[in-house]
């Protein structure tokens, strides 16, 4: 028995996972997206929202968070409905062919066919090593911002250089009652107004900045008080603090899906190129978790690979129909 019932489920909501989406809505098959992250959009939200990309077709640059943002305004007439925060954990497939996705939340999705678009796998934080750091997560130690407003009016210590943690820093800036930035570097790794303007609120006194540190204790009784910021490696200096929030980027790894009976070659799924199926029958892998010969790990080859993939998913969905390519030009956008 299911909770969710459609179509196609697709396991990962970054670029290619919103364009399948897109290419299956064409062809009026409903999706449903399922990832591990609280948010659509996968690294290019995650880890550098502000990066510019130069080889989307159509766009001479494009930041990756504009795109994702384009991306979700493609697909809204298809009306997806998304399982965000929880990552896949079972594949199951059923004696009708069909199959049942269910999550580590236990959620359960019904579907006759799987799109595998999980970029480099679910991607888990990467923490600091910081002793007893794990005795404080979901006590004043999370390592994504999903809801600004349970930082209202707290103190709060961020620590990173990159994108997220400049990012946050100018946001929460305005919410928290006090927030620290820590950096162990002097230089910052995201885009140079985000850093610009992290340094000119450190100066106007909106920001408190330490940079050369690193956080390395954490402390409180029955959830976070302070913590421990050694600066230059020599000097202790202590920070109240009722949330901490470590910014260092994401792990990749494949997890639950090396035990579905997929093909793996280095950790990729490897596919047949006419519809980048897998072995298993009904399941699909596009993007850059998938191998072939010629691969190239590129948001645009991934997009040619969910075109590709809807076309061949369609066979499953509507078995008694067939299959006629029509032009976007000649149709246009048809809302389920």
């Amino acid at each position: 028995m299911s909770d969710i019932t459609t179509d196609i489920c697709i396991v990962g909501a970054g670029p290619v996972g919103l364009f399948a989406v897109f290419e299956a809505g064409l062809l009026k098959m409903h999706c449903h997206v399922v990832d591990a992250l609280p948010v659509v959009g996968g690294q290019l939200t995650e880890i550098y929202p502000k990066k510019p990309i130069y080889d989307i077709p159509g766009f001479p640059e494009i930041l990756a968070g504009d795109l994702v943002q384009n991306l979700q305004k493609q697909i809204e007439p298809f009306h997806p409905t998304f399982t965000l925060g929880e990552r896949v954990e079972h594949l199951d497939k059923q004696e009708d062919g069909s199959f049942i996705v269910t999550t580590v939340a236990g959620t359960k999705i019904g579907c006759k066919a799987v799109v595998i678009a999980g970029g480099l796998g679910s991607f888990e934080p990467r923490k600091p090593a910081i002793e007893h750091l794990d005795k404080y997560e979901n006590r004043g130690v999370t390592y994504m911002v999903r809801d600004p407003e349970e930082f209202k009016d707290k103190r709060v210590v961020l620590a990173g250089g990159g994108d997220s943690a400049l990012d946050w820093a100018i946001y929460l800036a305005g919410i928290c009652k006090e927030l620290t930035l820590v950096h162990r570097g002097t230089s910052f790794r995201g885009a140079p107004e985000s850093a610009a303007k992290v340094t000119s609120m450190a100066e106007e006194g909106q920001i408190k900045l330490i940079l050369k540190s690193n956080v390395t204790e954490v402390h409180g009784e029955s959830g976070l008080e302070r913590v421990t910021i050694m600066i230059n490696n020599e000097t202790p200096y202590e920070v109240e603090a009722d949330y901490f929030i470590p910014l260092f980027g994401l792990v990749p790894k494949l997890g639950p899906l090396e035990n579905w009976g997929l093909e793996l070659v280095k950790n990729a799924i490897e596919v047949d190129t006419k519809d980048y199926s897998t072995n298993i029958p009904g399941v699909y892998a596009i993007g850059d978790i998938n191998t072939y010969p010629g691969k190239l790990k590129l948001i645009l080859c991934g997009f040619h690979e969910a075109a590709l993939m809807a076309q061949s998913a369609y066979n499953i969905i509507y078995p008694d129909k067939k299959f006629v390519l029509k032009y976007t030009t000649v149709n246009g956008i048809q809302e389920l």
